[in-house]
């Protein structure tokens, strides 16, 4: 990666308007020039340039706005870089639900700011990006692992959406069969992310909390992984490699897993609500036969379970304008804001309240049928690791891996994993 200062940087100047005659405008004096890093995948960077350029009409501050790396992983690293330098460079940082833990000791405490109207958002998204009882980001957009299936070869078939991972598995063959045999010998029951990566962590926990295994850390700190059901949902999932789900899995990513359902060639897909948007768009040949629903749950004692993902927006310490940058942030996680980007873009607001807003439902049917999946999403263990976060999940993804090639038993490489993550964590304590 290079260096910061050899980053791109897109800078757009917007004049403060008409100040006289406004209440609201700030006196030219009093402008700041406030830098904002926006993702540039997709309609995310559009949609965040149209947001920012409001503010800065109604403010009269000035933008520059940031185009940092597409690739999550090298994103953090920079900010990290950056933030650790202490850097002014960028105000607000768009943040992956997970990193709050990671770069909380440089983000300003937004609580003073917010005035409350935090409460307003999912309260796990809230928890998730406190720390030590600051409020460290705001939520902006929302995502959690949901079920896509072909809604017309469940009809054709006679079968429903599945409640179990049994009843997944059953309908995912059977399918598959009917639709080889009939012709299509590229059919797969089911397609997910088996990539050793953060995919492939937030797929395996969703597996093992939705048979009641605990998570890879709990809350109190404690490591519980090698346990019995944990074991029960790693061997589920194993059994799928190769008979419901092509061994090329074990190196699909988000996207190599849409292109197989998008193809028309994948009975059921585990992926993020964005598919959603593309699954409908013009020209998709999969378009109008989709639904969505709650991934299953195991059987007996499980429960279904989503892996919280998303994005928030916070303010690095080292802002020269805290107050100006938080305004910002307040006004981008605003209700208005995030019934546009609902509209425009079918990304998931983070305030309860835009669920039962009519147009967004209309837009986005999905959205209001599956609230529960996103207000009880399982959060990854981000707060009580902290800065080991990163460790942690670089373990247990890649013991679950192990387990998915067949390189271990579910019991090997859970015993391994707590061994390590025990030593990782000094026997458990994190701080």
């Amino acid at each position: 990666m290079r260096l910061p200062s050899s980053r791109p940087v897109r800078s757009l100047f917007f004049v403060a308007m008409a100040l006289l005659g406004s209440l609201h405008a700030m006196p030219a004096a009093d402008a700041a020039t406030i830098s904002i890093a926006c993702s540039g995948v997709g309609q995310e960077l559009e949609l965040c340039k149209g947001a920012a350029d409001a503010w800065a009409r109604k403010t009269g501050h000035t933008l520059k706005i940031v185009t940092p790396p597409n690739d999550a992983s090298e994103r953090l690293a920079l900010y990290q870089q950056l933030l650790a330098a202490r850097s002014d460079r960028i105000d607000v940082l768009q943040v992956d639900v997970i990193w709050p833990g990671l770069l909380g000791r440089h983000l300003l405490d937004l609580r003073p700011y917010a005035k409350g109207v935090e409460t307003q958002h999912f309260p796990g998204f809230v928890a998730n990006n406190t720390r030590h009882g600051q409020l460290l980001a705001m939520p902006w957009f929302a995502n959690a692992g949901l079920l896509f299936y072909r809604s017309d070869l469940l009809h054709k078939y006679g079968r429903q959406v599945p409640v179990t991972w049994e009843d997944l598995t059953a309908s995912a063959r059977a399918i598959q069969d009917g639709e080889r045999t009939a012709g299509n010998e590229r059919m797969w029951g089911y397609v997910w992310q088996g990539r050793a990566y953060e995919g492939l962590t937030c797929n395996a926990l969703e597996w093992v909390a939705s048979h009641d295994g605990g998570s890879i850390v709990e809350a109190s700190g404690k490591i519980g992984i090698d346990n019995p059901r944990a074991a029960l949902a790693l061997k589920t999932a194993s059994a799928w490699v190769g008979s419901i789900s092509p061994t090329a899995v074990l190196n699909y990513a988000e996207e190599e897993s849409r292109g197989v359902f998008q193809a028309g060639n994948a009975v059921f897909m585990r992926n993020w609500p964005y598919a959603w948007a593309l699954a409908q768009a013009e020209g998709s040949v999969i378009r109008g036969r989709v639904g969505v629903a709650v991934l299953p749950k195991g059987a007996g004692a499980g429960r279904h379970a989503a892996t919280l993902g998303g994005e928030s927006l916070a303010v690095s310490k080292y802002s020269r304008h805290p107050a100006a940058a938080a305004d910002l942030v307040l006004y981008m996680t605003s209700a208005a804001v995030q019934k546009d980007r609902a509209l425009r873009g079918s990304f998931n607001p983070t305030i309860t309240a835009l669920y039962q807003d009519g147009e967004i439902l209309q837009a986005n049917p999905f959205m209001g049928e599956l609230l529960g999946a996103f207000t009880s999403a399982v959060a990854r263990p981000t707060t009580v690791t902290g800065v080991r976060y990163n460790q942690v999940s670089h373990q247990f993804w890649n013991a679950v891996h192990d387990t998915l090639s067949g390189k271990a038993t579910p019991e090997q490489a859970l015993a391994r994993l707590e061994q390590a993550l025990q030593r990782l964590s000094r026997r458990g304590k994190w701080r």
